[in-house]
């Protein structure tokens, strides 16, 4: 049986969309094995978002070859659909496709034989107008996952690619995506995460809209949760909020791009809101819900920023009741208006300014896991870790560890928390809420 080897590089939406070329492969006969084994196709599923995972695709390109120099190497997703030349002459490569083309490989690509150039087969931009379905699961349980129900982004921030290698906003079609979320509930997976590029502009061109469809979703029959992977501030709406607020089913946590806390950089970031709005927001989410998680996504270093710029948002983010902070480190993207701009940063001064804000997120991390000593949180856990502990996340994105016990897995428990050890709570099991799963044939 043929092996193939698959990686994701950037964002849950693109975890889903791998898992989706895999099932393409599986039906070709297919095993598929872990990526640092010997392989006979080897898989790259790209991000562009920085130079950094630009340069871990090579890097990736070459590790492949090292385990097996006549694997066929196939590149796909963003960093793909923007440069494929660039990627086509690099040494091993036998195939680029684009991010139309990688929902069906092997109409493109019917000889797995090493060549000795790179086929391209990446459609233009005006052509990305198909929603491709895709979901990604959980390689050894049935617990999370992650459902794509959204790509593309009408939004022309000034640092991002994504509208080029993704192309206009496009939804799945509300009765596909209903189907398809029952079947997930029916295999048993017991949390979903929606993604996309955009998730909160869901449902445009169906006239509709992502809280509509999160009041069908909750009302499907079955013991579930449903978690926003990430949503634009300006589109979270009081009607999600207070569904949030609710519904059991909703996880009690959002994941909120801010990128800067300065009015200025925002302005040339070219983002749709301000300083006030967001705060705003943020204070309203932990007024409705006081255990909120909430995760902020951060650049540093945008040209333009001052020391000055910096630290307003220093101080703006160690203000505010948020959980956690993701840090980007500004990367010039080819394309891009932010790379004309004047005023860039130095290099060492991003990373110094990268290096200020993780340590404020570890910071925030430890302060809102603190809150939650003494308060009872369920928590959907995973498989164990080998060491007889079993590790997941509550509702609000606590990670929790405790002792394993076969009963947990795959079903809600209620977990008292009584310490941190690390980045990680534990606390005394109170109680599993089992379910009768429906396995789907």
């Amino acid at each position: 049986m043929p092996k193939v080897a698959l990686h994701t590089l950037g964002c849950k939406l693109n975890f889903s969309e791998t898992s989706t070329i895999g099932s393409q492969f599986l039906n070709h006969g297919f095993r598929i094995v872990d990526f640092k084994d010997a392989a006979d196709v080897y898989i790259l599923n790209t991000c562009s978002v920085t130079e950094n995972a630009e340069r871990e695709c090579r890097q990736l390109i070459r590790r492949a070859l090292r385990q097996n120099p006549d694997a066929f190497v196939a590149v796909t997703g963003c960093y793909a659909q923007l440069r494929p030349e660039e990627i086509s002459k690099i040494h091993g490569v036998d195939a680029v496709l684009g991010n139309v083309e990688k929902f069906n490989f092997f109409f493109w690509i019917e000889d797995l034989q090493k060549k000795s150039m790179a086929y391209i087969y990446v459609s233009p931009l005006q052509e990305l107008n198909e929603f491709g379905a895709a979901n990604s699961i959980d390689a050894d349980n049935r617990t999370r996952a992650f459902f794509k129900i959204q790509d593309g982004c009408d939004y022309k921030c000034s640092f991002c690619t994504i509208p080029m290698a993704r192309g206009k906003s496009r939804s799945m079609n509300p009765d596909e995506l209903i189907f398809n979320f029952e079947k997930l509930i029916s295999r048993g997976y017991k949390e979903i995460i929606l993604t996309g590029v955009n998730v909160g502009d869901y449902g445009k061109v169906y006239s509709t809209n992502l809280y509509s469809i999160l009041l069908k979703m909750i009302q499907i029959h079955g013991d579930f949760r449903i978690r926003i992977s990430s949503i634009e501030p300006n589109l979270l709406s009081d009607e999600i909020i207070n569904l949030t607020a609710s519904s059991e089913k909703m996880c009690k946590h959002f994941h909120i791009p801010l990128q800067s806390g300065s009015a200025d950089i925002l302005k040339l970031m070219k983002r749709r809101y301000n300083i006030s709005d967001y705060a705003r927001l943020i204070y309203k989410l932990k007024n409705k819900i006081p255990d909120i998680g909430i995760g902020v996504d951060v650049i540093a270093g945008f040209p333009g920023e001052t020391e000055e710029n910096f630290i307003h948002t220093y101080n703006f983010l160690r203000n505010l009741p948020v959980s956690y902070l993701h840090v980007f480190t500004y990367s010039e993207r080819p394309g891009t208006k932010a790379i004309t701009m004047p005023g860039q940063v130095d290099i060492a001064e991003r990373r110094k300014r990268n290096n200020m804000l993780r340590i404020l997120s570890d910071k925030k991390k430890y302060a809102f896991y603190t809150e939650m000593i003494g308060k009872e949180l369920e928590v959907l856990f995973e498989e164990p870790d080998g060491n007889s502990m079993v590790k997941g996340f509550s509702s609000n994105y606590v990670r929790v560890s405790h002792t394993f016990s076969t009963d947990m897995i795959n079903n809600f428990s209620n977990i008292a928390v009584s310490g941190i050890e690390g980045n990680i709570c534990s606390g005394e099991l109170k109680g599993i809420k089992k379910s009768i799963e429906l396995i789907a044939s």
